[in-house]
């Protein structure tokens, strides 16, 4: 009987934990792993509808003036607008349905355009999503495409395996909290026997035969993307379970997701006209005084906040913004919440998603999440063929040793 080791224990739960869990795996990380640069394929694919010609001599037009067109021509009610800061980029525009309701008498008409009681409110259908040229009013188009399609089947895939309702999800977050262990007992396993051996974990051995070159390409490939691979899992069964969000909302001691609840402030309603749009730009950029992306929110009724959210760009840029509300009336900043003045753990409870999908720190991390998830789309493979090899090492040694048996009666 061989002698116990912690080493071959965990070797053993290692190759069982990715026998069962190998295919499920291999396509969460392969979705995974496509869906990384989603925006980018779809700017490359449909780039009219994300660029365009900046005229010589010729300013964007005034928000409050292209959101009047717009209403006007789609007949609904602008929701919000989003403003990059890049000057040859399209304005990303949400439109409401137009309430049917009549507005009562004596309310007073809003300075954005003529919008109505209630943007997207009871009545007024989910907002949808155009894009248009700040130059022209013109809308270019939409995010459906077939690009777009394509990538929210990659998505549902990467969610619940395309089984629709909860079957799905629970098959992904089961195999998820198993990856989490097998990237763990990678890591041990990974340490080697003899200190004096360590550095043959750091490097492939391409010289050698294909079997070490297989077993160096999931050993050291593996190694060097344990960290984002457990942050991935980590961040990932936030999608998967509730119990798990809650519990990983009380050990950092901030709510995850908090963002999806968080509604506009309430102001008392005034008799004069609200401000322009043009007017809460140029009060947010005086509270926070850098270039970025820009997204407005327009209140909802006469009683709602203005909410502006602007996050800074480039190729490091934090995936994190910075959040103003005004006082529709008068610009008044009701509420200035920067993300440089929140606590570490309310900085990462707000991260999540950028840190599992992998653009918190821009295209940069980007990349990196892209390699680190096609290396986890790879360890299934060669770890199937790591055990496959030594299975047949076995039945090898068995059929020497029961010809010797043989030979010696």
């Amino acid at each position: 009987m061989k002698k116990f080791t912690w080493r071959k224990l965990f070797n053993d739960v290692h190759l069982w934990l990715g026998i069962a869990s190998g295919l499920v795996l291999f396509v969460v990380c392969l979705s995974g792993t496509i869906y990384t640069f989603r925006e980018e394929v779809e700017q490359l694919m449909d780039p009219e509808k994300y660029t365009v010609e900046v005229p010589a001599n010729t300013p964007a037009m005034a928000p409050s003036a292209l959101i009047s067109q717009l209403e006007r021509e789609l007949k609904g009610q602008v929701t919000s607008i989003s403003i990059p800061a890049d000057e040859a980029s399209t304005y990303t525009i949400s439109v409401a349905p137009a309430q049917t309701e009549r507005k009562p008498e004596g309310r007073p008409k809003q300075g954005r355009g003529e919008q109505k009681e209630g943007r997207g409110g009871e009545g007024g259908g989910r907002p949808a999503t155009y894009y248009v040229n700040p130059y022209t009013g013109q809308v270019v188009g939409t995010p459906e495409s077939a690009t777009s399609e394509f990538f929210t089947t990659v998505m549902k895939l990467h969610r619940w395996l395309l089984v629709e309702g909860e079957v799905g999800k629970i098959i992904v977050g089961i195999s998820t909290i198993i990856f989490f262990f097998l990237v763990l007992t990678g890591l041990f396993i990974w340490i080697p026997a003899k200190a004096k051996n360590w550095k043959q974990g750091l490097k492939i051995k391409t010289n050698a035969n294909w079997k070490r070159v297989n077993h160096d390409l999931h050993n050291t490939l593996g190694f060097y993307s344990s960290l984002l691979l457990l942050v991935m899992a980590i961040t990932g069964l936030c999608w998967s379970f509730g119990w798990y969000r809650d519990g990983l909302g009380k050990v950092l001691g901030a709510e995850v997701f908090k963002g999806r609840r968080e509604k506009p402030m309430s102001v008392a309603a005034a008799p004069s006209p609200a401000l322009s749009v043009a007017q809460f730009i140029a009060k947010a950029n005086e509270l926070l005084p850098y270039a970025g992306d820009l997204r407005v929110s327009l209140p909802a009724d006469d009683t709602t906040a203005v909410v502006l959210q602007k996050s800074k760009t480039g190729f490091f840029a934090l995936a994190a913004s910075d959040k103003v509300q005004l006082n529709p009336y008068t610009a008044e900043a009701l509420q200035v919440d920067r993300f440089s003045d929140k606590a570490f753990n309310e900085q990462v409870a707000s991260l999540i998603k950028p840190l599992h999908v992998g653009n918190v720190f821009g295209t940069f991390s980007k990349i990196l999440y892209f390699i680190a998830c096609l290396v986890a789309t790879s360890l299934p493979i060669t770890g199937t063929l790591i055990w496959l090899n030594k299975l047949r090492k076995k039945s090898n040694k068995k059929s020497r040793r029961s010809t010797a048996t043989q030979l010696a009666g």
